[in-house]
């Protein structure tokens, strides 16, 4: 099916009891048992598994065309269940421009289990080459488009890096979505989402979800992470996200198109606007990638750097109408924020680089904002 069809109908069901269209919620936190102690209907503790969950986690596996996907409580959940496959002992090759939150991950929590990590520009190929070679590698990790300089990177050409030096690979599609693009047909091995964002869209949810592509131990370690971890999302937080599903494709392809409309605007304004960051853009260096492995669109985020540093920003983002400033991305409404003051002392961000996240407004009242907020 096509994913506009996948994303109404893939893990939704009437329900049998009543002929409900749409999915009750199943608030129980534990399920009945046989007399003979079994559990015929699949379900014995809703933190081992809830109808919810399972109905989620088949819809965006299907959107992914993966094999099975595991929802978490959140995006950072979900990604430190993936570094955990790199236990005992293993090693992580990460992006260096990433979510800043995935990087405190790897500096003070994964270090803690005996696992080394090492920081790479992942769009320079001979680099992940060079630093797969140093030593036995579990897992390279990336972003593509990056969080929040819009980087991209070439999945396929990666994936066949580490799959040669037998590491897995993990793709943080997150900004992307399924809709623009599927890591897993390009080899990725896992690929994560920050349910929170589009696949949620509505600003009013937190989850992530990992889609792995075929069955083996990546599928069983993140089980057991889900499991026995316990850093499950609640049946209603799975309902929500599985409710807005059904508009991803339509919500995400004019997100994209106003993003490439505003994108152009700030890039013909070098008075005010020293860099823009986005993929769309012919002259970003990861476009020609970006188009090839890209479906649809480039996103719906994008950088922009204004000359005056931090100061200036900070006072561009105060006098938008229709931006709110806000951390957080994917929602229905536009989002701006000063990136450098959010990730604190060990930012590498440019100090007057504000992230935008665009919206469903209309990309002319976008621009008009951002034209008056800019002087």
């Amino acid at each position: 099916m096509k994913l506009e069809t996948l994303a109404i109908h893939a893990g939704r069901h009437v329900d049998a009891a009543t002929g409900a269209v749409r999915e009750p919620v199943h608030l129980s936190t534990t399920f009945e048992r046989d007399a003979d102690g079994e559990y015929p209907r699949g379900y014995s503790y809703t933190r081992a598994g809830n109808p919810n969950r399972a109905s989620l986690e088949q819809a965006v596996a299907a959107l992914e065309r993966g094999h099975q996907a595991v929802a978490f409580g959140s995006g950072s959940a979900a990604t430190l269940a993936a570094f955990q496959l790199a236990t005992p002992g293993g090693r992580i090759v990460c992006g260096r421009d990433c979510y800043h939150g995935t990087a405190a991950q790897l500096r003070e929590i994964v270090p803690a289990w005996g696992v080394d990590v090492e920081f790479v520009d992942t769009t320079d190929l001979a680099s992940v080459e060079a630093a797969l070679a140093r030593a036995p590698t579990s897992l390279l990790w990336f972003e593509t488009p990056t969080n929040p300089m819009l980087q991209v990177s070439d999945i396929e050409a990666l994936a066949e890096l580490a799959h040669a030096r037998g590491a897995l690979v993990g793709c943080d599609n997150t900004f992307a979505s399924p809709v623009l693009q599927r890591p897993l047909a390009l080899g990725a091995d896992l690929v994560m989402h920050s349910s929170t964002k589009y696949l949620g869209g509505h600003s009013d949810v937190l989850g992530g979800i990992v889609v792995v592509g075929g069955p083996g131990r990546v599928l069983e370690g993140l089980r057991h992470m889900q499991g026995t971890g316990g850093g499950v999302p609640s049946p209603f937080d799975c309902w929500l996200v599985l409710r807005s599903l059904a508009t991803l494709p339509l919500r995400v392809r004019q997100q994209a198109a106003n993003a490439l409309a505003v994108a152009h605007f700030l890039h013909a304004d070098r008075r005010r606007v020293q860099r823009v960051h986005y993929a769309g853009l012919a002259d970003h260096p990861g476009h020609a990638i970006a188009l090839r492995q890209m479906e649809g669109g480039f996103g719906a985020v994008l950088s922009m750097e204004v000359a005056g540093g931090k100061e200036r920003a900070l006072a561009v983002a105060a006098r938008t109408q229709l931006f709110t400033r806000a951390t957080s991305l994917g929602g229905v409404e536009s989002l701006i924020e000063h990136r450098a003051s959010v990730e604190g002392p060990r930012t590498q961000t440019p100090p007057g680089l504000l992230r935008l996240s665009i919206g469903l407004e209309h990309a002319d009242d976008l621009i008009a904002d951002l034209d008056q907020a800019l002087g």
